[in-house]
């Protein structure tokens, strides 16, 4: 007899997989395309610095029929890349005559960033040398979590360390147990020792960089108060897990996902790895040295050391921006693959998987530009401004910085690249700051920390979803651990965007 198959026999119904941010945001521009046949068109009258004067909105209606905002749809992405500004119109196009409006500039800095993160890890020195830590403080439980989760958090801060972590629960989950740890401890350690340096974000060019950018500000303004939020956040949030660990090793029992078979014979298989050679010391210090350039041709010194907005630049001070700072990756990659002795073809390798690696989050930018692009050219942003102008203007600053931050939460849920979310709101947020009579670093802080907060446990993450997955302990489980940290995380945040706006 021949056994019948039933249709619904031996199949599981498809569970839901959140569409990626290149779907979001095509569905995004689409969506926006359409509402701005509805939502009325306008400008404000602008000062030369270009920021909107309050007050000054008026109605305005957009240039060209339904074939010609066709045309803007069908070439938004292209708009997005490298289109060109009318000084005269104001509109965009990648044909017409005056500034570019487009994100070629960070588009290509991205992609250096990418060539420079994978020469770096081709060399193996990082790899390396975090392994050597851990191996150095295995017997000093409390300082091995304090040591990787601040290597991780500096790793965070400076270049968007998140994916990359992926790579080291294989090292870090085996290594706490045999200190009598629980696999929640490693999975702390890693998600938030990397999480909470990308939410305290300093330099970071794929979360502070790309928003100072659609902001229309340098990637070192507010670097003051973002470096004490990294201080703060990074020792409290240190101190959440070291706390979790004491109490599981002082009794096992309060374990959260308990013990599976054979994690308690881990505890003698701590081989040590082997001593960092003079090339990957050299590559260490070559990344050190890079990054730290990086922050010093950023930061616009006199306003820093005189307190003074509008303090004439030092002659020392680069002002560097994204062509700048696109360059010095490349070069730096160049650089590091050099020191480390990879030959011509490791390192042309390493530059061109780099690159593509991070060719999505680059077009995620040029999406997420080209939907502002229909937008301006529409007219529509300044429409934006205005219904929100009555709710910010005579705002208190306190209540302004703490009003961006949890306005950006329910955006970074739907919207879960990082890079495609602060091109996409900056334009509308940004200019909101001269409303309240605040800096627009406290816009981009604020939008930063909403972002870092919603990665430290949202589903859409693959650095969350990934991580539990890799250390085997149920995304639940995590949710129960460290609800109570987001909670303080939460109010820390709404203390410092509060004060950022207060002495802006």
């Amino acid at each position: 007899m021949i056994p019948v198959n039933h249709p619904t026999e031996g199949h599981h119904k498809p569970r839901f997989t959140f569409p990626s941010a290149l779907t979001v945001l095509a569905a995004v521009t689409v969506a926006v395309w359409v509402l701005a046949f509805v939502v009325p068109s306008g400008t404000y009258r602008r000062n030369p610095a270009g920021h909107p004067l309050q007050g000054s909105y008026h109605r305005e209606a957009a240039p060209g029929d339904f074939v010609h905002r066709l045309g803007d749809l069908f070439l938004a992405p292209v708009n997005g890349l490298y289109g060109v500004r009318d000084p005269v119109t104001g509109q965009v196009s990648p044909d017409a005559t005056g500034t570019l409006y487009g994100s070629a500039g960070v588009f290509l800095f991205v992609l250096a960033i990418g060539a420079f993160i994978t020469v770096v890890f081709t060399t193996g020195a990082l790899d390396r040398g975090i392994e050597r830590l851990a191996h150095r403080l295995r017997n000093r439980g409390a300082l091995l979590i304090a040591g990787i989760m601040t290597v991780f958090s500096v790793l965070g801060t400076v270049e968007g360390f998140a994916e990359e972590t992926l790579g080291f629960y294989g090292l870090i989950v085996p290594l706490m147990l045999a200190l009598g740890y629980d696999r929640m401890v490693a999975t702390g350690t890693i998600i938030l020792g990397a999480g909470i340096g990308v939410l305290a974000s300093t330099v970071n060019p794929f979360a502070t960089g790309v928003a100072s950018s659609a902001a229309g500000i340098s990637l070192g303004d507010g670097i003051a108060l973002r470096f004490a939020m990294w201080l703060v956040l990074t020792g409290v949030t240190i101190g959440y897990v070291i706390r979790y660990a004491h109490r599981v090793r002082a009794d096992p029992g309060r374990s959260l996902v308990g013990f599976r078979p054979g994690d308690r014979e881990l505890a003698a298989e701590a081989v040590e790895p082997p001593e960092l050679t003079g090339l990957q010391k050299a590559v260490l210090v070559t990344v050190a040295l890079v990054f730290a350039f990086m922050i010093f041709s950023v930061i616009p010194w006199s306003t820093a050391l005189t307190g003074r907005s509008d303090a004439a630049p030092y002659g020392w001070e680069l002002d560097w921006s994204f062509a700048q700072l696109a360059a010095l990756f490349i070069v730096a990659a160049l650089l590091v693959g050099l020191v480390a002795r990879l030959g011509e073809q490791r390192l042309s390798a390493a530059v061109v998987q780099g690159a593509a690696d991070f060719i999505a989050p680059a077009l995620v930018i040029v999406l997420a530009r080209g939907v502002t692009v229909i937008m301006t050219n529409a007219r529509i942003i300044d429409t934006v401004l205005h219904s929100m102008e009555g709710v910010v203007s005579g705002t208190p600053a306190v209540a302004f910085g703490i009003l961006i931050y949890l306005v950006n939460l329910p955006m970074a849920f739907l919207i879960p690249s990082t890079s495609g979310h602060a091109t996409l709101a900056m334009p509308i947020l940004a200019p909101l700051a001269e409303f309240a009579g605040v800096a627009r670093s406290v816009v981009v802080t604020a939008w930063q920390s909403a972002s870092g907060w919603m990665n430290l446990w949202v589903p859409t993450t693959a650095v969350v979803v990934g991580g539990v997955a890799l250390a085997k302990v149920g995304y639940d489980r995590y949710l129960r651990f460290v609800w109570p940290l987001l909670v303080i995380l939460a109010v820390l945040i709404c203390g410092f965007v509060a004060l950022g706006a207060v002495m802006s």
